[in-house]
């Protein structure tokens, strides 16, 4: 435990920070645009036509968790100040470790609205699409692909994200051949757009009678869900959609109707499918949503190159195109290729504390863009 005067030092470094940022939120005008939705809302006749309200109710859903997160923080730092009189007046290890804690939940709380004023894109606070692809090496890299599932899903417990999966292929022997999932929460898409790329594995294999190391890579893909409001044309004559049973473990499992979907947007060979609900209809709403995401991250991406930003597109699946590899034999090291950073506890970033590799990554993308 540390003593009073170093957790003091730390303290006053962080309220120092607290007070610049501060002055820097939009906290009057988040409130205010609540409060007129709000005020919207509570008109006669205003839920005539629930259909309509979906954005609005989707903008008061984001502007409220905003709000709470400014609160939280404010919160977390009047607590602070609290802690830091009690522990001076009394000094025992009950008061300075309470204080220690509220140090790191306060040190957290900053971190995350820090975070979030660096979010410039238009969606980076919308939900994600996450979608993770094994490369070659066959089990090998389905083994590591159902890893990356397992991490993100527990990154996204971790932020309070809910996590639904669209689409899921499991793998013959293990792992998986491909896995979408939806990640809904407040800058979802901001958080996780800098985990698209190549990961790579280093690790000695559990399916190699002999015990060799193995390196194994999968991909993952990472898309705004723009719900209903993406201004994408997608002509019908230039789609092509197909059904089929969906597929799973077997016995009850198994789907006895041909309710998922895959389209495929002909021009431009982007393939989705979607086979988590049993209505197609459903299904084929999904998939169609997924397919204008894509086509939307195209066009960003169109945008972006002839501004001359540095985003690029992904290589192979393979040597070389790796953001980040993940080392188990013969250290023990996660490391992201683009900012540099490094995280040596691997145990604890594969079961989904990503929070620093993130937010270092963000860090460096925005001093780039500086």
């Amino acid at each position: 435990m540390l003593e009073y005067p170093e957790m003091k030092a730390s303290s006053s470094e962080l309220l120092e920070k607290f007070e610049t940022l501060w002055g820097r939120l939009d906290y009057v005008e988040t409130k205010q645009r609540l409060d007129e939705i709000e005020t919207e809302l509570s008109k006669p006749g205003a839920w005539d036509k629930p259909d309509a309200l979906t954005p609005v109710l989707k903008e008061k859903s984001q502007l409220s968790t905003k709000l709470q997160m400014y609160d939280d923080l404010a919160e977390a730092k009047d607590d602070l100040e609290a802690w830091l009189e009690l522990a001076q007046d009394a000094a025992d290890d009950e008061a300075l470790g309470a204080l220690e804690a509220q140090v790191a939940l306060f040190r957290e709380r900053l971190g995350s609205v820090e975070l979030a004023t660096m979010f410039a894109f238009e969606h980076d606070k919308n939900n994600a699409i996450l979608e993770i692809h094994p490369g070659a090496g066959g089990v090998e890299s389905q083994d590591w692909a159902e890893m990356l599932l397992r991490m993100y899903n527990r990154y996204a417990e971790r932020k309070g994200f809910k996590v639904s999966q669209l689409d899921f292929q499991p793998g013959d022997e293990a792992g998986i051949k491909s896995v979408t999932l939806q990640v809904e929460g407040l800058y979802a898409y901001g958080l996780l757009k800098g985990e698209a790329g190549v990961h790579r594995l280093i690790r000695i294999s559990p399916f190699d009678s002999s015990g060799r190391r193995h390196t194994s890579f999968a991909s993952v893909d990472v898309y705004p869900d723009m719900d209903e409001d993406i201004e994408i044309e997608v002509k019908d004559e230039d789609l092509r959609i197909d059904t089929f049973r969906s597929s799973g473990p077997g016995g009850q499992s198994v789907n006895k109707t041909s309710s998922a979907v895959r389209i495929t947007h002909i021009p431009t060979g982007i393939v989705a499918q979607c086979q988590n609900e049993k209505s197609q209809h459903r299904n084929k709403a999904t998939a169609l949503r997924l397919v204008k995401a894509r086509l939307y991250e195209q066009e960003l991406k169109k945008i972006e190159e002839s501004r001359r930003q540095d985003y690029q597109a992904k290589e192979a699946i393979a040597w070389g195109s790796q953001i980040r590899t993940y080392t188990l034999q013969p250290y023990r090291l996660v490391k992201d290729h683009r900012s540099n950073c490094e995280n040596g506890n691997v145990e604890a970033f594969l079961d989904g504390d990503l929070d620093e590799m993130i937010r270092n990554h963000l860090l460096f993308i925005h001093a780039k863009g500086k």
